[in-house]
């Protein structure tokens, strides 16, 4: 009988050392599949996950009146943000045509493509590149950044700061230079970007810089623009300081400014509508970079150019490109409804082409 109940015991012992080893062999098939190579794991699965997160963001593109949001900084860089980059720049592009179709903002979205802006336009052959300069929103930038593609300098730290606006020595043409049928050429053939930043805090940035500032090499801005200005559109006529940001907001809401404009030239390109300034209406743009995500958008457009492993964008500071929602609040705290209304008539077009919202000041 012990013998007997020794033998079950040792067949119960068996069978459980059975199960455990199966066990084990389960686990570790398991364990194996889970941890496999994950270079070979992600890029089988790369075209799933591309899919689902692509379907998953066109689900939620945000209506036409949200459309600011999607601006804002997202604090992560390029290589974090492939997925989402060229969805977000599809819908600029499509918003962008959706209202230059809109035939109630006809005035404030079209205009010619006139001298005025193939001069704004600055070209690189070697690589086909057309950039559009709109003042106040890191242009210069861009412009080292092609001073270096058509071989002027070697390197961006290389050029000389007054070298990069002297277009006599910067080795950057104008589209306006070349013939007709070389300019319908590039427009056409070339990849064509602009940047852009919302309309409102640009003017502050032209106002601080031209008029309070006021660098030392252009004091026309200080001793004859001002002036104008102070002229025309002060109310009161005793007061002796420089010009001041109410003066500057009434001198462009005004239905009549171009009097002035045309008084002032091509110093005006500081402040002017980006209708005014690349007709994008007119040309058919390959990309439109925002000032407050430049951080993503700059190695974007290097890439989309096909130039990103040639040169880089020079280090943004951190918090430079981010919308200041406070400071534009308080320049505009002391101005009349009446004259925000009619700057914001002005500048519409430029709120509704970009996707940037009407300030919720003129609104209250």
């Amino acid at each position: 009988w012990l013998t007997s109940d020794n033998m079950h015991h040792q067949w119960l012992l068996l069978a459980a050392c059975f199960w455990v080893v199966f066990m084990f062999m389960v686990a570790s098939k398991f364990i194996t599949l889970t941890f496999k190579d994950p270079d070979g794991y992600g890029a089988k699965q790369e075209p799933l996950i591309l899919t689902a997160v692509t379907k998953l963001e066109e689900v939620h593109v945000p209506e036409e009146k949200h459309w600011p949001e999607e601006f804002q900084p997202t604090g992560t860089g390029f290589s974090g943000n492939l997925i989402r980059q060229p969805l977000v720049h599809m819908e600029r592009l499509e918003l962008l045509r959706n209202v230059c179709r809109d035939t109630a903002l006809r005035d404030l979205s079209h205009t010619v493509v006139s001298k005025f802006v193939l001069d704004r336009i600055f070209v690189c052959d070697k690589h086909k590149i057309l950039f559009c300069q709109t003042p106040k929103v890191g242009n210069t930038q861009w412009k080292k950044v092609l001073i270096v593609l058509n071989g002027a300098f070697s390197s961006i730290e290389e050029i000389p700061e007054n070298i990069v606006h002297d277009h006599e020595k910067n080795g950057l043409p104008r589209l306006s230079s070349f013939s007709d049928s070389e300019i319908k050429k590039r427009l056409n053939l070339y990849f064509k970007f602009f940047i852009v930043r919302d309309p409102f805090e640009r003017l502050i940035s032209a106002f601080k810089d031209k008029f309070v500032h006021n660098p030392r090499f252009e004091p026309w801005y200080r001793h004859e623009i001002a002036p104008g200005i102070i002229r025309k559109y002060r109310k009161n006529r005793t007061e002796t300081k420089g010009l001041q940001f109410e003066d500057f907001v009434r001198y462009l809401g005004d239905p009549n400014h171009r009097w002035l404009d045309v008084q002032f030239g091509d110093h005006i390109i500081h402040w002017v509508t980006y209708v005014e300034l690349c007709a994008p209406c007119e040309i058919t743009y390959s990309v439109i970079g925002h000032h407050e995500t430049l951080e993503d958008d700059a190695p974007y457009i290097l890439k989309a150019a096909g130039i990103d492993h040639l040169v880089s964008y020079p280090t943004i500071p951190p918090g430079i490109t981010v919308y200041n929602r406070t400071k534009v609040e308080r320049y505009f705290s002391g101005i009349s409804k009446r004259d925000i209304r009619r700057l914001y008539a002005r500048f519409e077009g430029d709120f509704k082409l970009f996707g940037y919202r009407e300030p919720d000041f003129l609104l209250n």
